[in-house]
């Protein structure tokens, strides 16, 4: 609610604040939120390397969210080389838990490279 601004006045800070206590009792929801927020720099400075951090603990746990963002920085070579392969590997975990961003990735991957 914090992040969004539903009911509470929007403050990015205590979002990051409560997704970083989840994140390390290991909600993977959360690391993946905490991920995106060290992608962005939301109200912490951009990392690539923490980003990717969470984003392994998340896709650890089999959460589609963590492993479709570490394709996206394998896709995009964001605090790692570049590499096609492990992206589509990674999509493809999450595009088989029916996660739609891993399906269009992965689809957008297989489409690019004919």
């Amino acid at each position: 609610m914090c992040a969004n601004g539903p009911g509470v006045k929007q403050v990015i800070a205590g979002a990051v604040r409560w997704y970083r206590k989840a994140a390390e009792q290991g909600h993977a929801g959360d690391q993946c939120n905490l991920g995106v927020a060290y992608a962005n720099g939301r109200d912490v400075k951009q990392g690539a390397a923490e980003a990717m951090r969470w984003y392994w603990k998340a896709a650890e746990q089999e959460h589609a969210g963590g492993q479709c963002n570490l394709g996206f920085m394998y896709d995009n070579g964001q605090g790692v080389k570049q590499d096609a392969a492990e992206a589509v590997r990674w999509y493809l975990m999450a595009a088989e838990q029916i996660y739609a961003d891993g399906q269009y990735n992965l689809g957008f991957m297989q489409t690019a490279e004919v």
